[in-house]
């Protein structure tokens, strides 16, 4: 059990908070070209890092080391403060860093993760074409020449590619074994031969996904992770680091921030004079909000708790991603509906801010996302139904 924190650490979060976090970011940030983007992104990485709050959930050796308590707090604080999130780095703090602690050699952890403290960027290259949520059914393919693997294929919806320096690459070894006994895992260097990265325009004018093309890419056997064919197992690092410890900051700031943006929408006055705040249909349903968001919270606490134990079970992350990409989209939907034909007419949001961002209609065309990426909702529902609750394999 993580230890208690006490409330001079959240004084001093609070007060670091009000000498770092840039004012009038939003507006700095919205619209702005991806050169700006990304420039502010590594300028707070670093602000942060600075502070000692850039990778607080990682190993104390490696830059990190708080409790799960702390980690708590520092969210809060900081969706309290309105600070931007650090959008670029997220694959790598998180999933690349989750996957080299879990499965890296040392000479690769101590090579990567100083250099994404140091500003490295990242993207994964695990969905594809007709193998998006059923991953275990990739093709692309990588052969073995001497010392390299000969990477070809394709890759889709790759989170901020376009920027990226390494990706987290899986592609199939073996065809001739069942599908997930035949697939390896690789670190790629994103600046080599062969890599086409094409932006994909979204919905909300955003490009945030990427496709990736790869054409005979050459990648060094000591950049394998994981002995080869067993990509498959190395995968769940990287996913359970997207459905469970992820959801920590992402679950205080929907209650921070999204959820007070929410009431006070809400509680804004109509041409007439009335408030949607007044209308007990919508009080009750702010209720239910607030309820199943500190439900979303303990949930997330748990599961980082029993994750630092190693009792965590095998669909615990999955519970909570599940939950939280519902909660978002139902949030985000009702701050349109409240929003009305004001909110129509948003046309731009912060490019550092979070799924929510009380640009309500686009935060709800962009919670869709949440459902589908790291395993869809239906995927989560399979296996919490299959390593949750025991229930029969849904024939293959």
């Amino acid at each position: 059990m993580s230890s208690p924190v006490t409330g001079d650490f959240r004084a001093g979060v609070r007060d670091w908070c009000r000498s770092n976090v840039p004012s009038e970011w939003r507006s700095a940030q919205t619209g702005v070209p991806d050169t700006e983007f990304v420039a502010f992104q590594q300028d707070w990485f670093r602000t942060l890092r600075s502070g000692g709050f850039a990778v607080p959930h990682w190993p104390k050796e490696f830059g990190g080391g708080m409790s799960v308590p702390e980690q708590v707090v520092l969210y809060q604080e900081l969706a309290a403060a309105d600070a931007p999130r650090l959008v670029l780095a997220f694959v790598a703090i998180h999933h690349a860093a989750s996957t080299l602690l879990a499965a890296g050699t040392e000479a690769q952890r101590r090579r990567h993760l100083p250099a994404i403290l140091d500003g490295e960027i990242w993207c994964q290259g695990f969905s594809e074409p007709g193998a998006g949520s059923d991953l275990a059914s990739l093709r692309t393919s990588a052969r073995r020449e001497g010392d390299e693997f000969v990477v070809s294929g394709q890759k889709l919806w790759a989170s901020g590619a376009q920027h990226a320096d390494w990706c987290l690459l899986l592609a199939r070894t073996d065809p001739n074994v069942p599908k997930r006994k035949g697939i390896s895992y690789f670190l790629m260097d994103m600046r080599s031969p062969g890599i086409d990265v094409r932006p994909i325009k979204q919905a909300t004018g955003e490009s945030h996904f990427c496709e990736l093309f790869l054409d005979e890419v050459r990648i060094p056997v000591s950049q394998l992770i994981g002995a080869e064919n067993t990509g498959w197992q190395v995968a769940q690092s990287t996913l359970g680091a997207e459905r469970g410890l992820t959801m920590l900051e992402l679950a205080e700031r929907l209650g921070n921030a999204g959820f007070r943006w929410l009431v006070e929408e809400c509680g804004r006055p109509r041409r007439d004079g009335g408030r949607p705040i007044d209308d007990a249909v919508v009080a009750d349903r702010l209720a239910v909000f607030e309820t199943e968001i500190a439900g979303l919270r303990l949930l997330c606490r748990d599961v980082v708790e029993r994750h630092e134990a190693g009792t965590a079970g095998a669909a615990d992350a999955s519970v909570v991603k599940l939950f939280y990409s519902e909660l978002l989209q139902r949030l985000t939907g009702f701050g349109a509906e409240i929003g009305g034909l004001a909110a129509q007419s948003v046309v731009g949001k912060p490019s550092s801010g979070g799924w929510e961002s009380g640009a309500w209609v686009l935060d709800f065309v962009g919670s869709w996302e949440w459902t589908i990426p790291g395993g869809s909702s239906e995927i989560q529902r399979t296996i919490i139904g299959e390593r949750g609750l025991g229930l029969p394999r849904e024939p293959s």
